[in-house]
């Protein structure tokens, strides 16, 4: 994404503009999700599809499945997850570590429990322009300890894509896309400049906090907070306990938006000429036909 000249200080703090709990559905086989953007009341915060809060543990996971059109950017927070795909790509992904996928033309994959006890974990759906859906897929990948961290007045980040507290994420990001984990301490407040023609929200995971405004209620986990205008984020921890959030923002493409289930494009021809692709094995999917992840062999999926 190219270079943005972004100041530190925040004059314009960006109100809380709608609130959602997000409350635990079946997704999956088995699995557990708590699903914030990509619901009924939200169905899509352009560029973002879906924000899913995970927690699977075995046999319950995701067994095979097929993208297009869009990327999934899986952060895991306890335990860790296998990846397989039909290119041949597979690998674990542990508590801490990113994965980037870029689906573009299409990919099916499984992502599965790879360790005892409940896996956690979130997976943001950032949509791609008309001119990205049918790349080549791709895959940024980050172990924990490779993500960039500053720290400062009682604020930790970890920079999962953009940049904050001086600190840049070397993710390259299709859709123009900030993706920040913070941690405040007891007494800490954020000033965290968000660039003004972006979308953005933040996602509690932890402990209670402020948003916005000092007016405003205080804001516990599991919840979804939409960010109105301006040109950044103001946060506080009024609390005794530490609070952690993830503040995510992008470029809104401004494109019409056509989906079904895990194929999203632009109109409703390209959907179906995609579910011809996908049933023929065609246009990206021809590896599909005779591919089953070791998982769904294991468990007779």
């Amino acid at each position: 994404m190219p270079e943005r000249e972004i100041s530190c200080i925040v004059t314009e703090p960006r109100p809380v503009v709608r609130k959602f709990l997000a409350r635990p559905q079946h997704e999956g086989v088995g699995a557990i999700v708590r699903r914030s953007i990509g619901r009924f009341e939200l169905k899509y915060f352009d560029p973002f599809l879906v924000l899913d809060e995970f927690s699977v543990t075995a046999p319950a996971g995701f067994p095979d499945h097929p993208h297009r059109g869009f990327e999934t950017v899986t952060y895991m927070l306890q335990g860790a997850v296998t990846h397989e795909d039909f290119e041949g790509h597979k690998g674990t992904i542990g508590a801490g570590d990113l994965q980037w996928m870029t689906a573009g033309r299409g990919i099916v994959h499984s992502e599965m429990p790879a360790a005892q006890g409940t896996q956690k974990g979130l997976q943001l759906w950032i949509n791609l322009s008309s001119k990205h859906k049918m790349i080549e897929p791709r895959y940024q990948e980050m172990l924990s300890k490779d993500i960039k961290e500053a720290a400062k007045d009682g604020i930790k980040v970890r920079v999962i894509a953009g940049e904050a507290l001086g600190t840049k994420s070397p993710i390259y990001t299709r859709t123009p896309t900030m993706y920040l984990d913070f941690t405040l301490k007891p007494g800490a407040h954020l000033q965290q400049p968000i660039p003004k023609s972006w979308n953005s929200f933040v996602y509690v995971l932890e402990g209670e906090g402020m948003f916005g405004s000092l007016k405003s209620s205080p804001v516990t986990g599991h919840h979804l907070l939409l960010l109105g205008s301006g040109d950044g984020l103001e946060a506080w921890n009024k609390s005794s306990k530490p609070l952690r959030f993830v503040l995510i923002g992008g470029e809104p493409l401004g494109e019409p938006l056509v989906q079904f289930g895990p194929f999203v494009m632009n109109t409703q021809e390209e959907i179906d000429q995609t579910i011809d692709d996908f049933e023929n094995y065609i246009n990206g999917f021809e590896k599909a036909r005779h591919w089953r992840s070791e998982a769904a062999l294991s468990l007779d999926f």
